[in-house]
Parts: C-alpha cells; sequence; structure tokens
C-alpha cells in the first residue's frame, strides 16, 4: 500500500543477521541507523544533503546496490513476475528462480 518501507524494515531484518546494510537515502532515519548500530550492522546509507552533522558512508560498497537494482529490472522484464501471473507463492517462487536462472545462464554466456 502506502507504507513506507522503513517501517517495516526493522522487524524484517531481526530474522537476519547481515554485516552491512545497503539502502538508499530513504532509509538515512536515526532511529534506523542506531538500531542497526545496537546489532553492530554497519550501515551503509548515504547521508541525505540536509543533514548538519552527515554520518560517514562506504561509497564502494554502496556502489554493489546498483548490481542489486539492476537484477531486479531484469527480473521484471519477465511478464509473469512483473504481473504477477502465478497465483499460488510456490509456483510464483519457481517462476523467479526460473528467471534467476536464465539471467544468470545470459550473464556467464556474455563473460564467455
Amino acid at each position: 500500500g502506502q507504507a513506507h518501507d522503513l517501517t517495516c524494515a526493522e522487524p524484517l531484518l531481526e530474522s537476519v543477521d547481515p554485516r552491512a546494510v545497503l539502502g538508499d537515502k530513504a532509509f538515512y532515519a536515526d532511529p534506523f541507523i542506531y538500531a542497526l548500530e545496537r546489532r553492530d550492522i554497519a550501515p551503509v546509507i548515504p547521508p541525505k544533503a540536509n543533514r548538519k552533522v552527515p554520518r560517514s558512508c562506504d561509497f564502494v560498497l554502496y556502489c554493489e546496490r546498483n548490481l542489486v537494482e539492476r537484477f531486479f529490472n531484469k527480473l521484471k522484464h519477465f511478464r509473469a513476475i512483473a504481473t504477477r501471473f502465478d497465483r499460488h507463492d510456490d509456483n510464483f517462487m519457481a517462476s523467479v528462480k526460473l528467471a534467476a536462472i536464465r539471467i544468470w545462464m545470459r550473464f556467464n554466456e556474455s563473460m564467455t
């Protein structure tokens, strides 16, 4: 719906233990940053331009976020995934996995 992604980010991260969290400027909120730091998770989120005291950001690691964004863009080129054609979760997940395998195979083909 209309809820911001930040509202569900903390509960989503409770079940995993990453070393770092990559996010865009929309996730640059003090409560979220402090929650990550309490769990010894490195926030890799660029600071907003309006911050008086901006935090540092590992921009080399932040550039890796672009790879993930491009992968999801390629997934959306598959019509069945973009339109959520499958009604059952298992079938949809199988479609996503097949599309990911196909993208991976195309990538490996281009590397040879």
